[in-house]
């Protein structure tokens, strides 16, 4: 398949402003291109929920936005990925975006995904300077943690599962464990 034409995310924008794009259709924008997202089924929604929830009862209140499928901008990329969860700066969003510099964490969630999150999405964000990237593997039931950003790679990648427990760069005070979401 090619390339007809690419976005910016200000004509991105634009098109979803207009009624182009639709709240309902899943997409992403991606290198400039509108990309459909993989379906969610229950085990991701299920890993989506217990993450959530987790989040809310760890984080140190009123510090830090947990968006749930909310778009991230990566203007420079002309990208705006809509991760699973991602953990920002609390200020006010209404005029752009969070960029890499608001972002404390990116969570994805993969099952059919797997190898577009590894590899694409990865790279994406360490181009960004995304510092804390995790995928929850649904898979593997691991959750690899890419750290370490630099010239489009992570130079760091650690699985964690069973009962290990993994902790946020931004919260390092707080741990997951592992079978919290795949127990």
């Amino acid at each position: 398949m090619s390339t007809v034409a690419r976005l910016t995310i200000d004509q991105y924008d634009r098109m979803i402003a207009a009624g182009i794009l639709r709240e309902d259709q899943r997409v992403e924008l991606i290198h400039g291109e509108i990309r459909d997202m993989s379906p969610i089924g229950p085990d991701h929604e299920t890993a989506v929920d217990k993450f959530t929830e987790w989040s809310f009862e760890s984080l140190p209140k009123k510090k830090v936005w947990v968006r749930v499928q909310n778009s991230v901008g990566v203007p420079e990329l002309d990208s705006a990925p809509q991760p699973d969860i991602v953990w920002v700066a609390r200020r006010d969003y209404r005029s752009g975006r969070p960029t890499a510099d608001d972002v404390l964490l990116i969570v994805e969630v993969a099952e059919s995904s797997l190898r577009f999150d590894r590899s694409e999405k990865a790279e994406l964000y360490a181009t960004a300077g995304v510092k804390d990237y995790w995928l929850l593997n649904l898979v593997d039931h691991s959750i690899e943690v890419r750290r370490t950003p630099n010239r489009g790679t992570y130079r760091e990648l650690k699985v964690y599962s069973g009962r290990d427990k993994v902790s946020p760069l931004a919260f390092p005070k707080i741990a997951l464990p592992v079978k919290l979401i795949f127990g």
